[in-house]
């Protein structure tokens, strides 16, 4: 009885072991997304990209996801990621939407080394001044979508400009970078304002304002809830016959451009990806995800595949832990849905294309014509010190 007891006991050890050994050799991913709140649309679509990029690898099996949620508060998303890296003992993290949330666990991560796939917050000084070589971003920075569409306004006829953008990093610093881009290329400023961000519900005033100004055009960025309510009251006051609406893409997001309805035909914006991209590997993923999904995929499922595929093809060279999936990630480059993806060594920031569409109803449905591309889009240094 005693050797059947010892046998069994030994057996039960070695199972156990095994089961161990075998927890231990997946790579342990911290998903780092908004579930609720203004964002919470954001959050689902990147985490649904992310997992059609990690299922379409086949190697599924390889990753242990953990999910927590920012609530896109700064103190609260530095709290998780805190948890996920000393409790949960995460590998790598993987998302943020806001650009806040992200320059607060900034140091925490570059202190910790622990890679860091940015699946979408744009504060353009991480991967500038406060770059580090744990953060790798895969979506894209503020001044990359903006900056070019400067230029290409002032080519299409339009010199003077009114700007509005919510008040908080990503507002500013978009509004910065297109400000930046369009009086180089000779257009002038008129006026603008940052509106309180996640309180304003009326733009009445804003938009009043905006009006009696002599601008040729608007040019805004906003995002979610608030990107919906905008360019519908926009619409409603009668502003883009006099004033036609240009802004960053995430204005009209397919995500929620059926929200916004007729309000969002006409308008112009600047995006790194549009869901009618014309190339093989563009309809592929629109494809795959309209059967998980029954829509078009918008940028930030996009962003969320292409931070999936990133970390898969870091891993296929072999890393496995912290150090080598932050040294793994700068060297991906492939052409994915949104076409070249590559990242600059020394930025950690994508290089890559972007797209000016304007939102036209065809067939019924609205949907993205695109007007123009710029190709290999990067950031400058701006500070950068790897």
């Amino acid at each position: 009885m005693n050797k059947i007891m010892t046998s069994a006991l030994l057996g039960a050890t070695l199972l156990a072991s095994a089961q161990s050994a075998a927890a231990s050799d997946k790579i342990d991913v911290g998903l780092l997304l908004p579930y609720g709140g203004v964002y919470a649309s954001l959050g689902k679509e990147i985490e649904g990209g992310f997992m059609q990029a990690i299922e379409e690898s086949g190697m599924a099996d390889k990753f242990n996801i953990i999910k927590e949620d920012t609530e896109v508060k700064p103190p609260v998303g530095l709290a998780k990621a805190r948890k996920l890296v000393l409790q949960d003992k995460a590998d790598v993290l993987v998302g943020l939407v806001s650009s806040g949330v992200l320059g607060a666990v900034r140091d925490f991560v570059d202190g910790a080394k622990v890679p860091l796939i940015v699946a979408n917050a744009g504060n353009t000084a991480a991967t500038g001044a406060k770059c580090s070589p744990y953060i790798t971003r895969v979506s894209f920075s503020n001044a990359q979508v903006n900056r070019p569409m400067g230029q290409w306004m002032y080519d299409n006829g339009i010199r003077k400009v009114y700007t509005l953008a919510p008040d908080y990093a990503a507002g500013h610093q978009m509004i910065e970078a297109f400000t930046k881009g369009f009086e180089a290329a000779g257009g002038k400023i008129v006026g603008g304002t940052y509106t309180p961000f996640r309180k304003t519900k009326d733009f009445g005033p804003y938009l009043t304002t905006a009006s009696a100004s002599d601008a040729d055009a608007v040019f805004t960025f906003y995002a979610g809830g608030e990107a919906i309510a905008f360019v519908k009251q926009y619409d409603a006051f009668g502003l883009k016959k006099d004033k036609p609406l240009y802004g960053s893409g995430f204005l009209t997001s397919p995500l929620y451009v059926k929200a916004q309805g007729a309000a969002a035909k006409g308008v112009v914006t600047s995006l790194h990806y549009a869901p009618t991209l014309d190339t093989a590997e563009n309809k592929k993923f629109v494809s795959v995800f309209k059967d998980k999904n029954g829509r078009s995929p918008s940028e930030f499922a996009v962003q969320g595949y292409d931070a999936g595929r990133s970390l898969v093809e870091a891993v296929k060279t072999g890393a496995t832990d912290r150090e080598a999936i932050a040294k793994a990630l700068p060297t991906v480059s492939y052409t994915g849905p949104r076409g070249p993806m590559k990242i600059d060594p020394k930025t950690n920031n994508v290089i890559q294309n972007i797209y000016v569409y304007e939102t036209i109803e065809m067939n019924g449905t609205l949907t993205q014509k695109v007007l123009g591309t710029i190709e290999n889009v990067q950031d400058g240094v701006n500070g950068c010190k790897m």
